[in-house]
Order: C-alpha cells, then structure tokens, then sequence
C-alpha cells in the first residue's frame, strides 16, 4: 500500500535562519494508508521552485542531522522534503522496525509524486538526496525514475552482501542464516519477527546489525538528545535483506541523469573503496567528493562545511540552470 507524507512541525535548530528563509508546515488528513512523516522547507523565492525529497540510512530518523542539511539547500532556494521512512521515527510502522530497503525505495518514489503536486514546487525540476543505506536507495531511484533530475548519494552502500562481508566476521556467517531460516520458519507460525540491536551499547561483543565502533559513538552520542524517536533495534529480517541489496548494479544506468556521490576516505561502515569502484562505472555527468574521516563525519563539522555547499552548488547547477 502507498504511503501518504504527514508533516510535522518542529522548533528551529540553529536559530532565525531557518525561521526567516523557511517554513515548515503541518498537514493533517484521514489515515487511509501508511503514512511517512516528514518536514516541509519553503522557500522563499519565486514560485514555482526546484525541490530535493531526502530520506535517512538503516534505522536512522531525520533529527539525525538531516535538517542541517534540508536547512541549508532551503536557504539556497530549494523546497525540501525530509522524511522518516516507514517503521522508523515519525512514520506509520505495520512492522515496527522492519528496513526493507526496496519498500523504501518504492515510498522515495512516492515521495516524489506527493512532493511534486504541493503548491509551490516545480515537479519538473526534482533532486533526491540520500546517505548511507538511502545512498543508496537513491541510486536506484535516479537509475529507474526519470523524474528525478539530479541525485546526491552520500557515503553510500553500494553491495549488500560485500559490506556484509566486511562488517561480518567469516566464522559467524554460518550461525546468522541459521537464524534467519529460524526466523523465517517462525514467521510462517505467527510469531512475531525477530530483532537485533542497530549498534551495540556496551561491548562490541554483542550482536548487532552495524557493528562498528563510531556506529556505537554516533547512535549513543549528543545525537539522542535530538533524535529521540530512534530506537535501537530492527528485525532480524532486516538485517537479511541488507545482505540481498545490491544497489551498485544500478550505477551504470543512473546516466543521463547528473550523479554526485560522496565518499569519506576512512569510511569502515560502508567501505570508500566499494564506493570508488562504483562511481568508476557510473557515467557521465558525475562528480566526486572525497572527504576525509570516517561515515559518520560527512555529517558534522569541517566535512559539513565543505559537503553542503558543494551538494547545493550541484542541485543548482542541474535544477537551476537558468538562475
């Protein structure tokens, strides 16, 4: 079933800025369908205006600093949409915590027929933004939707069962599809999915779905105190369709369509080198935007300050071409 957006409104983060260049509003209707809640940027020049849909990676919600990012292109004059995908933070949850990456694929897809018919927007000048596992839904977006105008992917995963090889140790791979086929025998009984933790909160000993060090900093950090609808658990299914997701099968067809990834150099969650060997295939037009550090500062600080205006300068360049 398609999802309808349901916006929400929420304080400025950051002061006046947003308050004097943007507006979110809030919409309310009768819940026929799932419904994915998300924040509205107006901006506030001349109608009809180009416009970004964002979403976020595994199990992440959009007060994971996706409004610094939807902040600053509405500052440059771009509507954006910044969602929280289904089961996840704001949204509806049939399956609370379930991740299934090619739903979420189908609802940025959604999201972008919703988008295109607000008031204001120009549905014929489009850009979708994504980071990390929706970096990698919006390969497959721009690769398939030609509506989509431009795409930004962020540190994205590009081979499930690759970045699996490398988050996985190899003596463990046995044991986590015996609990997936347990999973799956138990689901067909009645029961309920199995989960497992995103992150590990006290020892890197304990199962989980990303288990890396600067997942636990950055799920366990400052962020909560923002992002407080995360919950640190997903199905174990999930977990099962991340290791089937082969987005990087998608890089060659995204052209004619302009595409700008952004790799950290010192990325162990989804790995620089998968990422790189991607954007080789990809063709023209592309850019590539090396930052240093590891996943989670492409989001903060010094990486911020270099990746968000160069990400707005693309959308520009590719929906503004006249301006």
């Amino acid at each position: 079933m398609r999802p309808r957006i349901l916006l929400g409104s929420r304080p400025a983060v950051g002061g006046s800025r947003e308050e004097t260049r943007c507006a979110r509003t809030w919409s309310s209707a009768p819940r026929t369908a799932p419904c994915c809640g998300g924040w509205h940027y107006r901006a506030t020049t001349s109608e009809p205006r180009p416009g970004i849909v964002m979403a976020h990676g595994f199990s992440a919600t959009k007060e994971m600093f996706l409004d610094d990012f939807a902040e600053l292109f509405c500052a440059e004059g771009f509507d954006v949409l910044a969602y929280d995908n289904r089961n996840l933070g704001a949204s509806d949850s049939p399956v609370p915590g379930e991740v299934d990456p090619w739903q979420q694929v189908r609802d940025y897809r959604d999201a972008i027929t919703w988008f295109g018919q607000q008031p204001g927007v120009d549905a014929a000048r489009i850009g979708v933004w994504g980071s990390s596992y929706s970096g990698a839904h919006v390969l497959i977006v721009a690769a398939i939707d030609r509506r989509v105008r431009c795409v930004v992917a962020q540190v994205p995963l590009i081979t499930g069962l690759g970045n699996g090889r490398r988050l996985v140790r190899s003596d463990h791979w046995a044991g986590l599809r015996a609990a997936f086929d347990a999973d799956r025998r138990a689901r067909l009984t009645g029961a309920a999915p199995a989960t497992i933790p995103v992150a590990y909160a006290d020892s890197p000993d304990e199962p989980c779905a990303l288990p890396t060090q600067d997942t636990h900093d950055f799920f366990f950090g400052p962020i909560r105190e923002r992002a407080t609808t995360w919950r640190n658990e997903v199905t174990l299914r999930s977990v099962e369709m991340f290791t089937e997701y082969e987005p990087g099968a998608y890089v060659s067809r995204i052209s004619p369509t302009p595409l700008m990834m952004v790799v950290a150099d010192d990325d162990v969650l989804t790995p620089c080198d998968l990422a790189l060997e991607a954007y080789e295939r990809a063709l023209e037009p592309k850019e590539l935007l090396l930052l240093p550090g590891g996943h989670f500062d492409a989001y903060v600080g010094d990486a911020f300050a270099v990746s968000g205006p160069r990400q707005a300068a693309w959308f520009r360049r590719h929906l503004c071409p006249d301006g």
